[in-house]
């Protein structure tokens, strides 16, 4: 599924203007400990966390995910979206519950990571 495909999906936005809407979602995740996810992150995972400041955009580029989920309309630090931005990663925004957002991304398809 690609994220253009998700965002209608989980009702959700693109905070990071110029993100590769293309890119391919090949598996979905949700954890709000950074150091467990840099440990199970893994390339395509669309990630799932209330964590909203740089050190998220930091281990999404590092893992080389596809985007950032961030549930119930939670709005990220201006700066953490300059920054994803110019590194090319989506920050979506759903109002929906990080609980809602796992369930339609399993039921439409994306597998948990590997």
């Amino acid at each position: 599924m690609k994220i253009k495909e998700l965002m209608p999906l989980i009702e959700a936005q693109n905070d990071a203007p110029g993100a590769d809407l293309e890119r391919e979602v090949l598996c979905g995740y949700t954890c709000d400990l950074l150091s467990w996810v840099m440990a199970h992150g893994a390339e395509g995972m669309a990630w799932v966390t209330v964590q909203t400041h740089m050190n998220v955009i930091a281990v999404a580029v590092l893992a080389e995910m596809a985007c950032v989920i961030l549930p119930e309309n939670i709005h990220m630090e201006q700066e953490s979206l300059d920054k994803a931005a110019a590194e090319g990663l989506c920050v979506l925004r759903s109002p929906l519950s990080g609980y809602e957002i796992c369930g339609r991304m399993h039921a439409a398809g994306v597998p948990d990571k590997e």
